[in-house]
């Protein structure tokens, strides 16, 4: 029963909530003691793990709804209950923090307050973006739309991505935001980020041409 309820080995849940409550120790200096048993990010992920995202898989969406609010209200994050979050998740301060339905976050990574993983608007399924393993997203980023965000990935505070993936091991800036630094290589004058997959298709439908796209220069507002 507990199984079908939280769709994996019932104990991973509790791991994951471990490594959460270490995140917070190795990312945050001014957590001492049990202060850690304090901070919003780790009562909101208590709430997502432990009841709104089962509660979702199970299709109680207006249960998962309920408690995912009462979650926002307390926490002043507000994680949909049908997004996926990997363990060792960090949002230091966390008010104002939006995650999508469909957004996927991987293991071990940081983000700050006011932090956006959005939709355009514009699709139907895959909505929300997919961020990998040790991606660090500085405070009131935007991010929208289904964008793939690489690996060992920083994205400084404020920076605007729409319908742009973001290669890994690399730092992105800016609205719209541009990569900076690959790896420990500074890149100047900064690189456009790459137009995501599914943005390139829409445009050639809405071109209605099956030309090669200058992603640099095509007028997509360089991610916005």
């Amino acid at each position: 029963m507990l199984r079908s309820f939280f769709g994996k080995n019932f104990f991973s849940v509790f791991f994951d909530l471990y490594e959460d409550f270490k995140a917070i120790k190795r990312n945050d200096p001014a957590a001492r003691g049990l202060e850690v048993l304090l901070y919003p990010s780790l009562h909101a992920l208590i709430f997502h793990r432990l009841i709104c995202h089962p509660l979702y898989k199970i299709r109680l969406y207006f249960l998962a709804r309920l408690f995912s609010q009462i979650s926002r209200f307390l926490t002043g994050l507000e994680i949909h209950p049908g997004a996926k979050i990997g363990p060792g998740f960090f949002c230091d301060h966390g008010m104002g923090v939006v995650i999508g339905e469909t957004a996927e976050i991987g293991k071990n990574c940081v983000m700050f307050h006011g932090v956006t993983l959005g939709g355009t608007g514009k699709h139907k399924k895959k909505r929300h973006p997919t961020i990998g393993d040790n991606v660090f997203i500085g405070t009131h980023s935007t991010l929208l739309g289904p964008i793939l965000v690489g690996n060992n990935v920083k994205i400084g505070a404020e920076t605007v991505i729409v319908n742009r993936d973001v290669p890994s091991n690399c730092t992105v800036v800016g609205a719209p935001g541009m990569i900076v630094k690959r790896g420990n290589k500074k890149i100047y004058p900064p690189e456009y980020l790459p137009l995501s997959e599914y943005r390139i298709q829409e445009l050639k439908l809405e071109s209605n041409k099956d030309t090669n796209l200058n992603v640099e220069y095509f007028g997509d507002g360089g991610g916005i």
